[in-house]
């Protein structure tokens, strides 16, 4: 089943999310393994992340292995707090 998480940093902006996704995202553009869908953008109050995944699995593998070692070490210029999230599964992709 798939699985989505929706991340939202409040006062977050295009910038602090560029140097975020260029520090945890493969340099080529491409998505880390598991990942089958990004989306983001600025929101209410902030700037919001939806990430889709193959499975909750390959979620979980990737926040303990890229994302949250890489935002605990820091990085110049990106999101200043942790996010707020909502988990999903998911019933239905469709192109």
């Amino acid at each position: 089943m798939a699985f989505g998480i929706v991340h939202f940093f409040p006062g977050g902006t295009k910038e602090q999310y560029d140097a975020s996704i260029a520090a945890v995202h493969p340099s080529d553009g491409s998505l880390p393994q598991g990942q089958i869908f990004h989306a983001a953008g600025a929101s209410a109050g902030g700037w919001t992340i939806l990430a889709v995944h193959d499975t909750r699995g390959s979620w979980e593998k990737f926040r303990d292995t890229t994302l949250m070692p890489t935002m605990q070490a820091g990085i110049e210029g990106g999101f200043a707090s942790q996010p707020v999230e909502t988990e999903i599964d998911i019933e239905t992709v469709k192109p």
